[in-house]
């Protein structure tokens, strides 16, 4: 009998208990897989928490891992068992092995640890898509990031810097503002202390940004708006602080014909085709050093709920991983 962190009702980090989970055996064009990481996400608060619908009556919160295949179902001839694999789902990772379609495996290479890519497969396609498809960025723009020194955000840095454009992020205390220097940003604004809107506008002389980027949802999307050049693009791809409210499409009028987007990475990873080149081309940037990733912070899989915990309060920067 394995075992899993299972929640009967939405609520806090609490309502994750360990508990006794039978693992089936792998059916058709399935694959039995072991975990060795599993990576914590703001997504995981929200399925949690009720802010995201449980498609069942319980949850097993965790949407992304990396293990070893133990056995493979009819059908699934591309993965033998000792292979390491990872994958990105929405929700269901937080236990110690688990049944997961053939088609949302990627093998791992030699070079990217189970421990590395645990932490990153989701935050670094979130990165890919959000750079060559909610916003297309092109050499020269300029672009705001919050959250700079989070697990997207040091990621969003130096493939923003890589492609040739300015970074502008903002970060919540001078160690993060130092931590996110370090990985990309041109320039970083101390939301606690600066007004990050004038200080864009200052920046860029006036003009506002090319786009941004935007994790944190209430807090900051009127800002956001007001940091955007005329037909900028605000792209809110998360909401650390709480659902937008209030927001109108005259709002986008108001601000410069403006264009907003809400976009999901699983509509971007959809088709296998379109998993394999997104984690392909980010698979080569880990490898070739053009991104690098931080350790992450680590905790055992049966203290998932401290690990919320400190997630919620903003104690953590880069990327925290679960280890069964």
């Amino acid at each position: 009998m394995d075992k899993a962190l299972i929640a009967d009702a939405p609520g806090g980090p609490e309502v994750m208990q360990w508990r006794d989970f039978a693992t089936p055996a792998p059916g058709a064009g399935e694959v039995l897989v072991r975990h060795t990481a599993i990576g914590v996400n703001f997504l995981d608060v929200y399925y949690r928490s009720g802010m995201y619908p449980w498609p069942e009556k319980t949850m097993i919160p965790g949407a992304e891992a990396a293990g070893v295949v133990e056995a493979t179902g009819p059908g699934a001839a591309d993965f033998q068992p000792g292979d390491r694999v990872a994958y990105v789902l929405p929700h269901g990772a937080y236990r110690q092995r688990r049944v997961v379609p053939a088609d949302r495996l990627l093998a791992l290479p030699a070079g990217i640890s189970d421990t590395t890519i645990a932490g990153a497969l989701l935050k670094g396609l979130t990165a890919q898509y959000l750079v060559t498809a909610s916003h297309v960025v092109q050499p020269g723009e300029t672009v705001l990031v919050h959250a700079a020194a989070g697990g997207v955000g040091m990621i969003l840095g130096q493939w923003l810097k890589a492609l040739g454009a300015t970074a502008i992020g903002t970060a919540g205390s001078d160690a993060k503002v130092a931590l996110a220097r370090a990985h990309g940003y041109a320039h970083v604004i101390n939301y606690r202390s600066q007004d990050f809107a004038a200080e864009v506008r200052a920046l860029t002389a006036g003009r506002g940004v090319a786009a941004v980027y935007d994790s944190v949802g209430q807090a900051t999307w009127a800002g956001s708006l007001k940091c955007l050049a005329r037909r900028g693009t605000f792209v809110s791809f998360g909401q650390s602080s709480g659902m937008i409210q209030g927001f109108t499409l005259t709002d986008l009028a108001r601000a410069g014909s403006l264009s907003a987007t809400r976009p999901v990475l699983f509509d971007f990873i959809a088709s296998r085709a379109e998993l394999m080149a997104r984690s392909n081309d980010l698979f080569a940037r880990l490898l070739d050093g053009s991104l690098r990733v931080p350790e992450p912070h680590r905790w055992p899989l049966r203290d998932a709920a401290a690990a919320h915990t400190a997630l919620e309060a903003r104690q953590t920067t880069g990327a925290t991983i679960l280890l069964p």
